[in-house]
């Protein structure tokens, strides 16, 4: 940190920060001072001193309160993400004095969730009991973007063409595999077929996940090649609510094997092999470098990792 940085660091302190907040908040010194329980003269000093460390105005100061001027809206965002931080470092700290050793940040897919990672996920927490799990779900690129950018310690995704730069960047394992298959009501016409290729689909009505996700992907990608429209009438967040929509006839869709196991009582619904290279799939582990993990991380690896083969699907 140059000089010129520690010395500014020096002449910022929390408690004005705080003081400041409030002030934004509730747009008056006077309301600020009574919710922080101090003086409002005390508060108005803080504020001038705040604005004499950095050098420039924050606060219109008039007669029905105070607003923010330019420099005071880019101050107002960066204390609320330094006290956001010192929240969570406070909220982290207290568990390790109450026994946590440590942290693993992970980001998953949808799929990676539904399948696999309760069962997995609960046999290491009952092991190392102590280590607590931040667990997020996003869509695959952005586990790989968060990953890359040091926001989550491992990722679990689908690896593909459409995941961008950051995959090629970090460092990957095996973790489960899983096969896509056409998920229709069981009074529909496909619904008797063995197997299917992606190209007799595109002649339905599709419900889908949103366009980000490893499966909408896949799906765009293989339309483009057979050079059909991809008839994506209705996206979802969840893959219960395809389920659900699937059921009640507006449309047909894409589902892994062991989430169609798991969620075929949603509705009286049947599941047809998806004869296609790209329906085999497989999850990944990712992380910027294994090696460099924290312990606590690493042994959640070595448990996940120890459990590639896949779970038995009911048929």
């Amino acid at each position: 940190m140059k000089s010129s940085e520690r010395s500014f660091a020096r002449r910022i302190d929390l408690t004005s920060l705080q003081l400041f907040v409030a002030v934004c908040e509730l747009g008056s010194i006077g309301r600020a001072a009574e919710r922080e329980f101090i003086a409002a003269s005390a508060v108005s000093k803080r504020l001038s001193d705040l604005e004499a460390a950095v050098d420039t105005a924050l606060l219109y100061r008039h007669s029905r309160g105070v607003t923010l001027t330019p420099a005071g809206e880019s101050l107002l965002h960066h204390a609320r993400t330094v006290l956001f931080g010192l929240e969570r470092m406070q909220g982290e700290l207290s568990e390790y004095a109450e026994g946590v050793r440590g942290h693993v940040r992970m980001h998953a897919n949808i799929s990676a969730i539904v399948q696999f990672l309760p069962e997995d996920l609960g046999q290491f927490a009952r092991t190392h009991s102590q280590i607590k799990i931040d667990l997020q779900e996003h869509l695959s690129p952005d586990v790989l973007h968060a990953v890359h950018e040091g926001a989550a310690d491992l990722g679990i995704c689908n690896l593909g063409s459409g995941n961008g730069a950051s995959g090629a960047q970090l460092q990957s394992r095996p973790y489960r595999n899983d096969r896509l298959m056409l998920v229709v009501p069981k009074t529909h016409t496909l619904s008797a077929r063995k197997a299917i290729k992606f190209e007799e689909v595109l002649d339905w009505d599709i419900v889908g996940l949103h366009a980000g996700s490893s499966i909408s992907l896949a799906m765009r990608q293989a339309a483009a090649q057979a050079g059909r429209p991809l008839r994506q009438r209705i996206q979802v967040t969840s893959l219960d609510a395809m389920c659900r929509m699937i059921d009640n006839g507006l449309g047909v869709g894409l589902l892994p094997d062991r989430a169609f196991a798991l969620m075929r009582g949603l509705g009286s619904l049947a599941a047809v092999r998806l004869d296609e290279p790209w329906a085999e799939r497989e999850l990944r582990l990712v992380a910027r470098d294994f090696d460099a993990l924290p312990v606590t991380a690493r042994l959640l690896v070595e448990h996940l990792t120890a459990a590639t083969e896949p779970l038995a699907a009911t048929a």
